[in-house]
């Protein structure tokens, strides 16, 4: 079926449209459940409460007033706050509001930041230089937003003595403590021990 609608040329299977009266106005529309708002014949109030195109306060007016002024101006109905008694509706280009909205909320999506969990591997006897790379990192991670996951891992009878591991991880906790807080103290799972750091929020 193929018939001229107020946006141009539309092809409407007969089971999906409906035929809809307001006043002397007769018009297909295609039938379609929005998922986020309730829009022009999806409304089911008898009267609601109208904001004009340009957020101008109308009033309250029938369902049919008001979908009549939607389809003067060409544009939609859309109930914004459907709780509300009567249900507020605006009259818009509810297309282009979508497609603004979904622009909106792509856009905080990619400013987004996912925090990681990062890991920097230190060892009992590790030496100073050493150390002090894998102490940069860490602090680079933290910077970044990201939590460390510092871990020792013991070798042979080096878990005998743990605590040298320990020292070492509160050793970097303690020079960090500026900018990350021990979300985790060190801990023995196993052979390893398991530090984590997380971001400072104040930072």
């Amino acid at each position: 079926m193929k018939f001229v609608g107020r946006r141009g040329h539309w092809w409407v299977p007969p089971c999906a449209a409906f035929f809809c009266l307001l006043g002397s106005t007769i018009f297909w529309r295609w039938h379609t459940i929005s998922k986020d708002h309730q829009i022009n014949e999806e409304i089911r109030a008898r009267e609601v409460r109208l904001v004009g195109a340009e957020g101008e306060q109308i009033g309250i007016v029938s369902f049919r007033e008001a979908m009549q002024m939607a389809v003067d101006a060409n544009l939609d109905l859309v109930n914004v706050a459907p709780t509300a008694k009567p249900p507020v509706c605006r009259i818009m280009d509810y297309g282009k509001f979508r497609y603004e909205q979904q622009k909106k909320e792509k856009e905080n999506r990619k400013n987004q930041k996912v925090v990681e969990l990062k890991e920097v591997r230190f060892s009992a006897t590790i030496d100073e230089h050493d150390y002090q790379t894998k102490l940069r990192n860490v602090v680079k991670f933290i910077n970044d937003q990201d939590k460390v996951k510092c871990s020792i891992r013991f070798r042979g009878r080096e878990i005998m003595h743990a605590s040298v591991g320990q020292k070492v991880l509160e050793r970097v906790a303690a020079e960090v403590q500026d900018i990350a807080v021990q979300e985790r103290r060190p801990k023995l799972e196993g052979r390893s021990m398991i530090m984590i750091l997380a971001p400072n929020k104040t930072t």
